[in-house]
């Protein structure tokens, strides 16, 4: 109705429409106009604009919010998640590249660490299209880019054509380029890609489940590493091992039976690790060694074991990972062997070098149950703090009531304990270890009697302890006394135990004992940080080099001097002071 408008209001919309600015105009205005103008804007809202009024501040028609409009304009588009894993794997290739041509393994190591982030967005349609852009069907490599198709379940698919949209779209520029694109195709793919395009198709098996078709593939990419004969595939065969082991340990029959692929490999593993020895392969010996001590424990093969740790080294300077998991294995089976002391050694190693991050949550777990029931079995007690741990509270509670139960010295509670969480302790694979505990829980109740009364009688000892009889309680007492868990004597004429007056504890050798091997635990970890340590390769003869050539400018810059060439003003210094 422009009729009907006020005479200053077409004025205002037309200014609007021609791009000035409303709030320009207001600022020159006082208070009486404010006012009116406050009434002008209100009709404005209220009359309808004119057919050929296009504000710019207005909303499409079909879309309800104009913000949403804009950032869809303004915003950049979205990039593809299929398109980036591919760039992903393919960025990996060049690092492998680098680590051939510098013959580096941290470039290697680098592939490797990007598996994680790749694995979560991992498809079989993701990798046959990686396998046919990166091979040619001419190539040296065709016939185990077949295998891999074949085992991911994608054998239709041809090698040397591209399959996605995505990809038919970044090819134009490359067939419009003519030389350019054939000699990128012409390109033969390096052994190295091979091998990190097969733990590629095992890590996608594994998360699918196929575990009889990745062990059979894992049995060629094994046999392929070892037709290359390659130094520069030595990081990457230790990450292939690791899954083949893999693979046999979840294949039916199951360890412990004897006809496992678990128990058919090892065979193949000690030929690797002899392998790994002579070429001072460390990543490979440290892996295949903790997959051995594994093999052997789940099939209870201990002197096996003792005799692989006995007659191998394991190298100084692996992985921190495989340090943690071959203490933790080393810890366990001198556990079983009755070398309590040694395995509480290797296991609070374990558990000090296990990571922190949350993807290694289980492992500290299952080391830190293990350490628990050690410390229980060699007369200790372990700290509260330990079960307070918000990521270990949970899963140490079978094990909290089992330390109360032995701290106290109560049998009855401990057997009622065992009965309840037996299921947990099977699968812990603690379960015979907690059973040696029963004469440690019987000592321990006899030493809080020893500590509460001066004379007892093996009576209420044998009551106290629902023991059979009190002849048990007799020899229980002296076997005690015999291993210095106690102060005390026997009278067996009148059947009662007499204890000893404590005396100080400072007056003898343990407090000392007890710090010194908290220095010694200290001075480890500090040799070990040191070895640790990366420094530039031949910085010394760089060094060397610059220390050289200074004194030949020194030997040049005195020669100048004394041919008169050089003065002070040219050497730049500062004279005049003087």
């Amino acid at each position: 109705m422009p009729g009907k408008t006020p005479d200053k209001e077409p004025v205002e919309n037309g200014g609007y429409r021609g791009g000035k600015d409303i709030a320009d105009k207001d600022l020159k205005t006082k208070g009486k106009k404010a006012s009116k103008k406050d009434d002008d804007d209100e009709m404005t809202v209220v009359v309808p604009p004119s057919k050929t009024q296009k504000p710019s501040s207005a909303p499409p028609p079909n879309d309800p919010e104009g913000d949403v409009a804009m950032d869809d304009t303004e915003g950049e588009p979205k990039a593809d998640p299929v398109a980036q894993t591919i760039n992903d794997i393919k960025s990996d290739f060049a690092h492998l590249d680098r680590a051939v041509a510098l013959f580096d393994a941290r470039f290697t190591l680098r592939a490797l660490r990007s598996i994680s982030s790749i694995r979560k967005r991992l498809t079989p349609d993701i990798l046959a299209q990686v396998i046919a852009e990166t091979y040619a069907p001419a190539s040296a490599g065709a016939p185990f880019a077949k295998q891999m198709l074949q085992a991911i379940g994608r054998p239709d698919v041809s090698l040397g054509r591209q399959l996605g949209q995505e990809m038919d779209i970044d090819s134009e520029p490359k067939a419009a380029g003519g030389k350019t694109g054939a000699k990128k195709e012409a390109k033969e793919a390096i052994p190295e890609v091979d091998v990190f395009l097969g733990i590629l198709t095992q890590v996608l098996l594994h998360d699918a489940k196929q575990v009889r078709r990745g062990f059979d593939f894992s049995q060629l990419l094994v046999e392929r590493i070892r037709s290359l004969n390659r130094r520069t595939l030595d990081s990457l065969a230790a990450k292939v091992y690791f899954y083949y082991s893999l693979f046999a340990e979840q294949t039916a029959p199951l360890p412990p039976s004897p006809q496992s692929p678990a128990v058919s490999i090892r065979p193949t593993l000690l030929a690797a690790l002899r392998t790994a020895v002579l070429r001072k392969d460390v990543d490979t010996q440290a892996a295949v060694i903790v997959l051995l001590l594994r093999s052997y424990l789940s099939t209870s093969h201990i002197s096996q074991a003792d005799l692989l740790v006995s007659h191998t080294q394991f190298p100084e300077n692996a992985a921190n990972n495989q340090v943690a998991r071959f203490l933790y294995y080393l810890g366990r089976t001198r556990a079983i062997q009755l070398r309590y002391t040694e395995a509480h050694e290797h296991l609070t190693a374990a558990t000090r070098k296990a990571p922190s991050s949350a993807c290694a949550l289980g492992f500290s777990q299952t080391a830190t149950k293990l350490l628990l029931v050690v410390e229980l079995l060699m007369g200790d007690i372990p700290d509260r703090a330990t079960f307070r741990q918000p990521t270990m509270e949970t899963a140490l509670r079978p094990y909290f009531l089992l330390v109360q139960a032995v701290r106290v010295g109560n049998l009855e509670d401990f057997e009622t304990i065992i009965a309840d969480h037996a299921d947990t302790f099977r699968r812990d694979g603690t379960y015979t270890l907690i059973l040696r505990l029963r004469q440690n829980v019987i000592k321990t109740g006899i030493r809080m009697m020893s500590l509460s009364y001066s004379r007892i009688s093996l009576r209420d000892i044998c009551i106290r302890l629902h023991l059979g009889s009190e002849e048990t309680a007799e020899y229980i007492v002296a076997k005690a006394i015999r291993d210095g868990v106690i102060e005390a004597t026997l009278d067996r004429e009148k059947g009662f135990m007499k204890s000893k007056e404590v005396g100080d504890v400072y007056a003898t050798r343990e407090p000392g004992e007890a710090f010194h091997d908290r220095i010694r635990a200290c001075l480890a970890l500090h040799d070990e940080s040191v070895k640790a340590m990366r420094f530039p390769m031949n910085q010394h003869r760089l060094e060397l080099k610059n220390a050289q050539e200074a004194r030949e400018r020194e030997r040049e810059m005195a020669k100048e001097i004394q041919e008169g060439e050089l003065d002070e003003d040219d050497l730049g210094g500062d004279f005049d002071a003087m």
